[in-house]
C-alpha cells in the first residue's frame, strides 16, 4: 500500500512540475510571429469609397483608435477588455513613422484580415480581424485610411508597447487565437434587398455585434460565429474607461430575458439612439450609439436576430 501511495505521490509532483513549466513557459513567451501570406492589390481611391470607409471607421476603428486628446487615431489604452492584459491601440494615422504612413494597401488589407503585421507579427484577440467583410467594404476602409479625413492626418503620438496577459498568450500557444487565413476568392457584398441577408452580413461580419452580444471573447468562433458559447445572448463581462463592468445585453428575441418584446422601432431607436422602450439609456461605454446606420440596416438587424435561437439568459443590468 505504501509503495501506490509514492507513486500516486510521485505522479500528482510530476504533474505539478510539468504544469509550472508550461505555465512558465507560457508566461515568458511573446507572441509569436507568422509567415507573411502575400497579397497583391492596390486599392482605388474614390470618393464612394471615402464615404463608406468613413462610415466604416467610425462604428469599427474609431472605438479603439480615437483618441479624445489629439482627436486623431493616435491609439490609446483599451480598458474594456482587461481579461487580454494592457492593451493599446496603435497609432493609425498617415504619419511615416509613428503610424501607418509606409504601409502598402496589400500590408493594410492582410492586418484587417489576418491579423498579420508587415513584419509577421500577429495582433491577437483584442484586435477585430474582419475575417468575413466584403472585398468592397474592406477597400473602403482602406481608402478612408489615405483620405483627407483630419482622423487619419499624421501624428508623431506613439503609444506604449503593448503587454499581453497569461491568458491572451495560452490561447496563441494553444492555437484557439492564431492568424485566420486569408481568403483564396472574392468576397461579395450582400443583396441589400434580402433583409435577412443583410441583417446576417452587418450583425456577423461588418459591425461583429455578436463578439459583445455574445458570452466571452476568449471562447467566440470568429471563423464561424454561429458557434460561439451564447450566440447573441449576452453576459459578456466589459468595462467602460472608469474600470466599471459593464455586461452586454441578451439581444435574442427571447421573450422574459431577451428583446422578444421588443417592436422594430423600439430596436431601431436602441441601436441608433441609446433608448430603450423603458425610456432608460441602454447603451453604455464601451458601446455607442450606431447613428450612421440607415434605419433600412438596422431593420435588417432586427429581422436577423428574430431567425436565430431564443436564448433564456437573464443579464443583471449593472448599475
Amino acid at each position: 500500500m505504501k509503495k501506490v501511495f509514492k507513486v500516486v505521490l510521485i505522479v500528482i509532483v510530476s504533474l505539478v512540475v510539468l504544469i509550472g513549466i508550461c505555465a512558465s513557459y507560457i508566461a515568458l513567451r511573446s507572441i509569436p510571429k507568422y509567415a507573411v501570406p502575400k497579397v497583391d492589390v492596390k486599392v482605388e481611391v474614390t470618393p464612394a469609397r471615402i464615404e463608406n470607409g468613413t462610415k466604416l471607421a467610425s462604428m469599427l476603428c474609431k472605438s479603439c483608435h480615437y483618441n479624445e486628446s489629439t482627436q486623431k487615431f493616435t491609439g490609446r489604452e483599451l480598458t474594456d477588455a482587461p481579461q487580454f492584459g494592457k492593451i493599446y491601440a496603435r497609432n493609425i494615422t498617415q504619419d511615416v513613422d509613428a503610424g501607418i504612413g509606409k504601409w502598402s494597401d496589400a500590408d493594410l488589407v492582410r492586418l484587417i484580415r489576418t491579423g498579420i503585421r508587415p513584419d509577421g507579427q500577429y495582433i491577437p484577440p483584442y484586435m477585430p480581424k474582419l475575417i468575413h467583410i466584403s472585398d468592397e467594404d474592406l477597400y473602403s476602409i482602406v481608402a478612408f485610411l489615405h483620405s483627407g479625413n483630419n482622423w487619419v492626418q499624421p501624428d508623431k503620438t506613439i503609444q506604449p508597447a503593448s503587454k499581453p496577459s497569461f491568458l491572451t498568450k495560452f490561447l496563441v500557444t494553444i492555437g484557439a487565437a492564431k492568424p485566420s487565413p486569408f481568403p483564396t476568392e472574392p468576397i461579395p457584398g450582400p443583396d441589400t434587398a434580402n433583409l435577412v441577408t443583410l441583417g446576417k452580413y452587418i450583425s456577423l461580419y461588418q459591425l461583429e455585434c455578436y463578439s459583445c452580444h455574445s458570452k466571452d471573447f476568449a471562447k467566440n468562433d470568429y471563423e464561424t460565429p454561429e458557434k460561439s458559447p451564447g450566440f447573441f445572448g449576452g453576459g459578456n463581462e466589459l468595462f467602460n474607461p472608469e474600470g466599471k463592468k459593464i455586461i452586454s445585453m441578451n439581444i435574442t428575441m427571447d421573450e422574459q430575458t431577451g428583446i422578444g418584446t421588443w417592436s422594430e422601432e423600439n430596436f431601431i431607436l436602441a441601436v441608433k439612439s441609446g433608448v430603450v422602450p423603458n425610456g432608460q439609456p441602454s447603451l453604455r461605454n464601451p458601446m455607442q450609439p450606431f447613428s450612421n446606420l440607415t434605419d433600412h440596416e438596422v431593420k435588417a438587424i432586427y429581422e436577423y436576430l428574430k431567425t436565430i435561437p431564443k436564448l433564456g439568459n437573464k443579464v443583471e443590468r449593472s448599475e
